[in-house]
């Protein structure tokens, strides 16, 4: 590693941009495993527009590809629609 002012910076930076993306992404999977695990329909249906945004957030930043989010969420809206019937 060059022992630049701005390198050592941008290693600093990058490490709280990592330990950040690391708490967001581990955040939103307890919560997505948290949803998948819920018998009662409408429990679920209260809980799902948060984890979409949830998960929305971390696709705009770049955290998940967006295909990985748009899938995700669809999953769960499957899961918590079949719990009506």
């Amino acid at each position: 590693m060059a022992n630049h002012k701005a390198t050592k910076k941008d290693v600093r930076q990058a490490n709280k941009r990592r330990d950040r993306n690391r708490y967001y992404g581990k955040t939103t999977r307890n919560a997505i495993r948290d949803l998948r695990v819920i018998k009662m329909q409408k429990e679920g249906a209260d809980k799902l527009p948060e984890v979409e945004s949830q998960i929305d957030k971390l696709a705009k930043k770049g955290i998940i590809h967006k295909n990985k989010a748009a899938n995700l969420k669809s999953k769960l809206a499957r899961k918590i629609n079949a719990l009506a019937k």
